[in-house]
């Protein structure tokens, strides 16, 4: 008597089953409206919409191995990421390659940027330090939580990568934050931050000085350093309620946005959307952070409360200083929008953080049932 195969389904199933339903389809709602969105923006450069969907495959076999490892296994690989994630930005420090001007990339036969590692080995690392000193918290507990976050983001931001910096800063204090850092302590910092600006601004790179004034005054150059917010408002604002249209954005098809499949993909959206597009482009990111905040209060420990809610706030982060910066009210920092900027990093990045989530709400659930 012959054994029958089970159906297919069946055996599919279970190796679907480490995917969170909600956070699954908001992240597949934001792509696709991230390749309809690059269609249009990369029309004038041949391969974009392909080569995203090989990031997008790639980025969600990473999410899918991400949701595998326990949050016992990530706990056990903070402390060696972290250690090796501050080792290669040591060493991109001394003998890193020099692309466009920044020291960002080395060479361990193949080349990689060891910033983007800490935008979760950070967290990870900081989740682990506050499990271990859950119930004696004290004020120098989160003085070396500081210490910790202080030399990856000084090795970053001596690269030049501001964006990433302050990316892998947020990472940190969120993570701090969570963790119960006082109001008095909060506030004591933003006056030392605000007192201190004279003496940051003398450590700023002429460009991000630049970036800056331009911020404050971009018409005093427009055809230079102000263009890129110049264009990028236009096209915002160009877009009225409704939209011109898909493929009818004359900002964009005329090339007078730049990246714009990168950094500037909002303004190519917003163009062609409007503002009813806009509405609900974000509120799907809002889902998204509160999906991602439900997981981090209904998550069973400290480290994965913590984590969960800093890998959150980063996509939050990501979507709005993307958009503050697009619309002219940040600095251009070069922080892609999540999950629909073309490129291959970042999209990882984030396929790794959703990842992450997903493998914190599934061992919650295993441990209930």
């Amino acid at each position: 008597m012959s054994l029958q195969k089970p159906p297919l389904w069946q055996v599919i199933r279970p190796h679907l089953a480490v995917f969170d339903g909600a956070l699954s389809l908001i992240i597949f709602l934001i792509l696709c409206v991230g390749i309809v969105t690059l269609y249009s923006a990369g029309i004038g450069f041949p391969g974009r919409v392909e080569d995203q969907l090989r990031n997008i495959l790639i980025a969600f076999i990473v999410m899918w191995i991400a949701a595998n490892i326990s949050p016992q296994t990530l706990l056990r690989l903070a402390v060696p990421l972290y250690a090796l994630g501050v080792s290669l930005l040591i060493a991109v420090a001394l003998f890193g390659l020099v692309k466009k001007g920044a020291r960002r990339w080395i060479n361990i036969g193949m080349v990689v940027q060891p910033s983007e590692m800490m935008k979760i080995a950070m967290p990870l690392m900081l989740a682990w330090y506050f499990q271990k000193c859950e119930g004696m918290l004290r004020w120098h507990v989160y003085v070396i939580a500081l210490v910790l976050l202080a030399i990856p983001a000084a090795l970053i931001i001596r690269q030049p990568d501001l964006g990433t910096a302050l990316l892998v800063l947020a990472a940190g204090v969120y993570v701090i934050f969570l963790a119960g850092l006082s109001w008095k302590a909060i506030v004591a910092a933003v006056v030392a931050i605000g007192a201190s600006l004279p003496v940051i601004w003398g450590f700023l790179h002429d460009y991000q000085r630049q970036r800056i004034m331009m911020l404050i005054d971009p018409t005093s150059d427009p055809l230079g350093k102000g263009f890129h917010i110049i264009q990028s408002t236009i096209a915002v604002g160009s877009g009225g309620v409704t939209g011109k249209g898909w493929l009818k954005g004359t900002q964009t098809h005329l090339e007078f946005i730049p990246e714009r499949t990168t950094d500037f993909i909002f303004a190519v959206f917003s163009e062609e959307f409007g503002m009813i597009g806009n509405i609900v482009l974000m509120t799907l990111y809002l889902l998204l952070v509160i999906r991602g905040l439900m997981i981090a209060a209904n998550a069973p420990t400290l480290f994965t409360r913590l984590l969960a809610g800093s890998i959150t706030m980063i996509f939050f982060t990501y979507a709005f200083v993307n958009m503050g910066m697009v619309s002219g009210i940040l600095p251009v920092v070069g922080v892609p929008l999540p999950f629909m900027s073309y490129g291959g990093t970042a999209l990882v990045t984030l396929g790794l953080g959703a990842g992450i989530l997903m493998s914190i709400q599934r061992h919650r659930k295993l441990v209930q049932t």
